[in-house]
């Protein structure tokens, strides 16, 4: 019997295929990783930020309460700052638009003339980290009727 050899451009192109595809798997893994690693470096930003909270707000009711020395105005500066650069965002406004999502209504008050639910005074700040929220900001509201 003879022994037939395959075609070598037909070898060839199974060979180059299989590359191509170990290489796109690869790749694929890498990217993998990376996004896995970013996820757990904010996770653990997130949880480090969240536990700073009960500090910052106690710096922010501080630093309210003047005349401060400048030892303390400087450690609040700072706090900010670093917290700031690691991401932490701090939001609540007074006139913002109620959000439930955002924002924790700790008291509602009644306005006829009131056209929508509104932020009439921050109570605390709420905080996020990116689009992952570590905490409502904690409001008084103003609208048309009750909810």
């Amino acid at each position: 019997m003879e022994q037939q050899h395959p075609d070598p451009r037909a070898v060839l192109q199974e060979r180059t295929a299989d590359l191509q595809r170990v290489k796109a798997e690869y790749d694929n893994y890498r990217k993998r990783v990376r996004r896995d690693r970013l996820a757990v470096r904010e996770a653990a930003v997130a949880n480090v930020l969240r536990g700073l909270l009960p500090v910052l707000d106690a710096v922010d009711r501080a630093v309210a309460h003047e005349p401060l020395t400048p030892g303390l105005k400087d450690i609040a500066q700072t706090l900010h700052e670093r917290t700031g650069a690691l991401g932490l965002i701090a939001f609540g406004e007074v006139g913002d638009v109620f959000d439930p999502t955002v924002h924790e209504a700790l008291t509602h008050h009644v306005h006829p003339e009131a056209a929508d639910l509104r932020c009439t005074a921050i109570l605390r700040p709420g905080y996020r980290v990116g689009t992952q929220l570590l905490r409502p900001a904690d409001v008084e509201v103003t609208g048309p009727t009750t909810r």
